[in-house]
């Protein structure tokens, strides 16, 4: 199997060296993995791409490759100038440092990478490692997804819905915030909202007097519904969340056409 891997926290993030210690091990001796990853943090970017300007790739090593781009341009990099040969079987993007779960999952870069790959007609899954007060030690941060990921990527391939659709399937996993044999097991929720948790500024003034201002976001430990994905991690379990690209509010489409056309 060849895997095409990228992340939002850069070239250099630790979650990174999990994840492509993950991937070595889906891909198996035989396989390959590919990284190309931003050359710095791209957290909060969502499914941004660079259209208006160029961005640089430099070839790091073998299979290694870093652009000055967004998580989604990274897997347009793979996809039409690394990969040519042939295209992957796989994208994989994170593993996040921080949860992607609720509101965050409209924010995030690593969806964004991941969004991309189902966008190009490739199976893709998204993981994050929710952090909290018993696993916030650099020691302990990203023990349940090495300890848990290979199993949930496995268990997905084997398991979950693979589509050929326009908006074709995705998937997005968040491990929960514990050690690894503290995690209970594996759940299937929808993306939850958190209330009270909204992203805001907060001003400061240079030592010259100009105003900046810098981008606060909410408390993370809030559950969502039950059920959903942010509860079922604060629950102690990884949650997997289907998705599409598609934003259409289906549920309302009949009753618009009724009442407008």
């Amino acid at each position: 199997m060849r895997i095409l891997i990228t992340n939002d926290d850069g070239i250099n993030a630790p979650g990174l060296k999990v994840l492509e210690a993950i991937a070595a091990e889906i891909a198996g001796p035989t396989g390959e993995v590919w990284v190309v990853a931003p050359a710095f943090e791209q957290s909060g970017v969502a499914h941004k791409i660079s259209y208006t300007h160029p961005m640089m790739i430099a070839e790091l090593g073998p299979r290694r490759f870093a652009a000055e781009g967004s998580p989604a341009d990274c897997v347009l990099a793979g996809l039409y100038d690394v990969m040519t040969d042939a295209r992957p079987d796989l994208v994989l993007s994170g593993v996040n440092r921080g949860n992607n779960a609720a509101e965050n999952v409209l924010y995030s870069g690593t969806i964004g990478g991941a969004m991309e790959a189902a966008l190009q007609g490739l199976p893709a899954i998204a993981l994050s490692q929710y952090l909290g007060p018993l696993n916030m030690q650099s020691d302990l941060q990203f023990q349940a997804a090495t300890a848990h990921g290979a199993a949930t990527v496995r268990t997905l391939l084997d398991q979950g819905h693979w589509d050929s659709a326009d908006y074709r399937l995705f998937y997005n996993v968040n491990f929960p915030p514990l050690p690894a044999a503290q995690v209970k097991g594996l759940r299937v929720g929808a993306q939850g909202y958190r209330r009270d948790a909204f992203f805001g500024v907060e001003p400061h003034n240079s030592p010259s007097g100009r105003k900046f201002l810098w981008i606060k976001g909410g408390p993370q430990n809030l559950p969502t519904a039950p059920g959903s994905d942010a509860a079922l991690n604060l629950e102690g379990y990884i949650a997997v969340t289907p998705m599409r690209a598609d934003l259409t509010a289906h549920d309302w489409l009949d009753d618009l056409r009724a009442k407008l056309e």
